[in-house]
């Protein structure tokens, strides 16, 4: 529900929640891109040595998106546990859960030491993060948007979002001195480096997380013994629509996100533009779509996330065919350019999912419906665009494709925001009109 919902004055920190909710999510994107990179530099070596070195890489890929697959299984069980249990507990137990498998990933023997369980065991892994991811974005959201103040939950809940650029900014600083180490030194154990350094992350992060308090809607639904039994089963029940609606409106930052920061490395080789400048370039606008989150968090307080959210969208249309033109061009000062307005682009928008997003759902089946949603929209967009993109510029030979993609998705993602924004309207009116009725129940037992 809305800031225009009834609920009770917190003396919670909404400060220390943003910071807990912006360490999840930093952690799990250091995990995702230093995962990403180790696939295409390591994993074909060290656990499938017996394929080609194309068949190789390919397996290497299938791993990571093995993670994808398993999110929305994490969505659906800690969706259920943090509606029926509450928010704080499973923002936990999901960061310890993501940890452990990302370290044990820097701790495992290779397929020269244990044979065929190097790559099953790797697998396996993979699995567990993608199943603690699917769980872990929703309780961040949830907890920074539910403490927020009224009037600003926008901004709170955008900080959430700022742990993406802040995972990106640590994986990509990480790899940049071991790119200089010697090549023996690297395949030996230099690859492992990043992924035992989670393990200071994680510490660091379950330190802040067990500090906070519950949710206080969290706390409004116990109170008001509003628990369900089965969330995603009410979910599935009462509001398939907004689920479908929130995987669409997530779609397009979530493509034209992965291009960015993924499938234009590759892209970028084709041409004169060197590794480590577009390396370098991520890092940068990274840190400019820091800025930008909570700037936008807070222009939504003020302007509506709707429209704020729309204003993102058109912006990501309008640098579609610009950005692939310039990095076609091999101009490092064009590129620099379009990637700076593709990152404002790309970030306006995803700095409102948490409280845009969670408006559309009760907050009895808050949890559950909103990491379905968002999952669904990851694997729909995030998970298969580096592959949709390549397949396109092979089959047609012009990046024109590619800017083709990112405009039908942004089309899809501008309709499903017009009908949750709806729905999201719909939703708080029927809860404005439940606390009216409260009320008024609460006073005529009074007079009696």
């Amino acid at each position: 529900m809305n800031d225009a919902a009834a609920r009770p004055p917190s003396t919670r920190s909404p400060k220390k929640v943003a910071l807990a909710s912006l360490m999840g999510t930093a952690i799990e994107w250091y995990d995702f891109f230093v995962y990403s990179t180790a696939a295409v530099l390591v994993f074909n070596h060290h656990f499938f040595p017996g394929f080609d070195p194309a068949t190789g890489t390919l397996l290497a890929f299938s791993t990571f998106t093995a993670g994808f697959v398993a999110r929305p299984i994490g969505a659906i069980v800690f969706g259920h546990f943090g509606d029926r249990v509450g928010r704080k507990s499973m923002m936990v137990l999901t960061i310890l859960i993501m940890g452990l498998a990302t370290v044990l990933i820097g701790l495992l023997p290779t397929y020269d030491t244990i044979g065929v369980f190097a790559p099953i065991l790797l697998v396996l892994l993979r699995l567990t993060q993608g199943f603690a991811l699917g769980g872990e974005w929703g309780g961040a959201a949830l907890m920074a948007t539910e403490h927020a103040p009224a009037g600003r939950r926008g901004f709170f809940g955008s900080w959430a979002q700022a742990g993406l650029t802040v995972g990106l900014v640590l994986a990509m600083t990480v790899f940049l001195p071991l790119n200089a180490m010697p090549e023996d030194q690297f395949m030996a154990w230099g690859w492992r480096v990043p992924f035992l350094l989670s393990a200071v992350l994680v510490i660091t992060g379950l330190v802040i997380r067990s500090r906070v308090d519950e949710s206080p809607e969290f706390d409004q639904v116990k109170d008001t013994q509003a628990v369900v039994r089965m969330p995603i089963i009410e979910v599935l029940r009462t509001c398939p629509k907004q689920v479908l609606l929130v995987a669409g409106a997530a779609m397009s930052p979530g493509i034209l996100f992965y291009l960015l920061a993924v499938y234009n490395f590759v892209y970028a080789d084709q041409g004169s533009l060197s590794r480590t400048f577009m390396l370098t370039l991520v890092i940068v606008t990274s840190i400019i779509g820091f800025a930008v989150i909570p700037i936008a968090g807070a222009l939504s307080d003020r302007f509506g996330r709707r429209r704020l959210y729309l204003l993102g969208l058109g912006l990501i249309a309008i640098i579609a065919i610009p950005l692939y033109w310039a990095l076609g061009n091999d101009s490092p000062t064009l590129v620099i350019a379009m990637y700076v307005a593709a990152t404002i682009a790309v970030y306006i928008p995803y700095s409102l999912q948490p409280a845009f997003f969670s408006d559309a759902f009760d907050p009895h089946i808050r949890y559950s419906g909103l990491s379905l949603g968002i999952t669904l929209g990851h694997l729909m967009g995030s998970a298969i665009a580096p592959l949709i993109a390549g397949a396109l510029l092979n089959a047609t030979g012009t990046s024109l494709s590619i800017s083709a993609y990112i405009l039908a998705a942004t089309v899809i993602s501008f309709l499903c925001v017009l009908r949750l924004g709806q729905s999201a309207q719909l939703l708080n009116s029927q809860a404005a009109n439940t606390a009216v009725l409260s009320r008024e129940g609460q006073s005529a037992t009074l007079r009696e």
